[in-house]
């Protein structure tokens, strides 16, 4: 435990990712005093599910999944289940790359589970919407589109991305974790080739990343926790799952540290308002857990058009 302003806190990784070293390692956290414990990631949706009754002193604050229990959702009252809406960060994503003159893209997922599914059909919205207002032509604007099955830097996922560049691709919207390093590994080998990265702001990552499809995270773990501090979190979050927004500033791009070449800031605060106004929509329809792509396709539109890329082809 580190001590800091008057409040103790770890960081503990399991040693592997499994429900049962999870729950290890809660425990663990537990038993050497913590009171409000983070988890990141749907991983941890089970293993919050198991020990969120057997400690109901303790505040859980679970991002990106909500607890469940046999396979059903259950929220308990000192859990807080946040989830954020990916289709907007990645619909402005897209939007911006294709204003900032970007005519073949590429999308690039891990898993292709809820939130990797939803940045992947709003990148896909965007880039539509900024076709549109363009008036370009039929078929102007190109996706390759595939998910690489996990959430790894690889070889092969570097090679996939090389040989998505060497195709014709010029930006490459990685979003899988550690995918992105393999990504931006294949698009330093070129200085004409793009990345946008994922959930955090990762322009200190590499100079190929021209900005990020970011989520709140820091954010709103403060939130809750300000909401624990002042006594508010059973009437903000206990027991709920809430789902961060425009509307919350929730998603958005890092437009300080992007290197867009000439999509402005004046240009996102327009979009951004006309998306917290609801004047312009992104739907948050997703596919099958597992999908391959091919449901992203749902929103292409007469300028844009997706090619379903299957991983190692």
């Amino acid at each position: 435990m580190v001590y800091k302003e008057g409040v103790r806190y770890a960081y503990l990784k399991p040693t592997e990712a499994n429900n049962e070293q999870y729950i290890a390692a809660i425990n663990q956290a537990i038993a050497d005093g913590a009171t409000i414990i983070v988890t990141p990631g749907f991983l941890f949706e089970a293993p919050i599910g198991t020990v969120q009754s057997a400690h109901k002193n303790v505040k859980f604050i679970l991002l990106d999944g909500a607890p469940t229990v046999d396979g059903e959702v259950k929220i308990n009252k000192n859990v807080a289940s946040i989830f954020y809406a990916e289709e907007q960060t990645g619909f402005l994503a897209g939007y911006a790359a294709v204003k900032d003159g970007f005519r073949k893209l590429g999308f690039m997922g891990g898993m292709a589970v809820p939130a990797v599914q939803r940045f992947g059909h709003g990148y896909v919205q965007g880039a539509a919407k900024a076709a549109e207002e363009l008036g370009l032509e039929a078929g102007a604007v190109t996706i390759q589109y595939l998910y690489t099955g996990d959430f790894q830097a690889t070889t092969e996922v570097q090679t996939a991305a090389a040989t998505m560049y060497a195709g014709g691709v010029e930006v490459i919207f990685a979003c899988g974790g550690a995918v992105g390093q393999s990504v931006m590994a294949a698009a330093e080998a070129d200085t004409d080739k793009w990345v946008i990265g994922v959930d955090v702001d990762q322009s200190a990552d590499s100079t190929r990343v021209i900005s990020s499809s970011t989520k709140n995270l820091a954010g709103s773990v403060e939130q809750v926790l300000e909401a624990i501090f002042y006594g508010t979190f059973n009437k903000e979050f206990g027991g709920k799952s809430v789902i961060l927004d425009v509307k919350s500033e929730g998603v958005g791009l890092p437009m300080a540290n992007s290197r867009w070449r000439t999509f402005s800031q004046a240009d996102y605060d327009d979009i951004y308002a006309k998306l917290v106004a609801g004047t312009v929509t992104v739907s948050s329809v997703i596919g099958e857990f597992g999908d391959d792509g091919n449901a992203a396709k749902q929103f292409e539109t007469t300028e844009v058009k997706v090619t379903v890329i299957p991983f190692g082809s």
